[in-house]
């Protein structure tokens, strides 16, 4: 069905613009031939749901490795994607247009204290497991079917040390070769979570 079709029978408000009005509105210099706005869902941490995984960003700077992570939480069916420290806003535009649209379909939470969300993630039951270049445990070798929290951190300095004690474990993903000691923080969060969806369908069960 054409997409106008389908937003006119949802009952939205449509306006067609006048040639090169979407030009000036949009932030990109090729924009996509329409333009929309939708009100903010706001999310607690208390109402993502209890079981499955979550993504944990901590101080996560670049918009397009924050969307990219929202796209791999979607489509690994990851509970939610928590923003925390000092991330960039969930709602930046490079984020949303990176996310692909997976920004609408997962449970997002936006809180300033990481200290807060990881001891009420812990609380909730939720195993808290931080990314480390080194010393961590390889993830095939965790549970990863069980409520966890993928803790990822800033892209030059990683995690604040002084989160360590509200972490139950890290988590390392071994690298072959002498190349490379770590891999984008995009890229090792989306190894986490399809790591994680693998596991629970090899149960026979979905991750969130």
């Amino acid at each position: 069905m054409p997409l106008l079709e389908r937003v006119r029978e949802a009952g939205v408000p449509i306006k067609a613009l006048k040639d090169g009005v979407l030009d000036r509105l949009a932030s990109t210099v090729t924009p996509q031939p329409v333009l929309a706005t939708a009100p903010v869902v706001g999310r607690a941490l208390d109402e993502l749901a209890p079981v499955g995984f979550v993504l944990v960003l901590v101080s996560i700077q670049d918009p397009g490795n924050a969307g990219t992570l929202l796209r791999s939480a979607e489509g690994a069916g990851a509970s939610g994607v928590v923003f925390c420290g000092n991330s960039v806003d969930a709602y930046n535009p490079k984020v949303v247009r990176s996310s692909a649209g997976a920004i609408f379909g997962t449970p997002l939470v936006e809180d300033d204290d990481p200290v807060r969300v990881l001891e009420a993630l812990g609380a909730s039951g939720r195993r808290r497991l931080g990314t480390s270049v080194r010393d961590g445990v390889a993830p095939e070798a965790l549970d990863l079917t069980e409520p966890v929290a993928f803790v990822l951190g800033n892209e030059a300095h990683g995690l604040d040390p002084a989160l360590g004690a509200r972490l139950d474990a890290s988590v390392t993903i071994p690298l072959s070769g002498a190349g490379a000691d770590s891999l984008n923080v995009a890229m090792a969060g989306t190894v986490l979570c399809f790591e994680a969806a693998r596991q629970h369908r090899a149960r026979g069960d979905e991750p969130a």
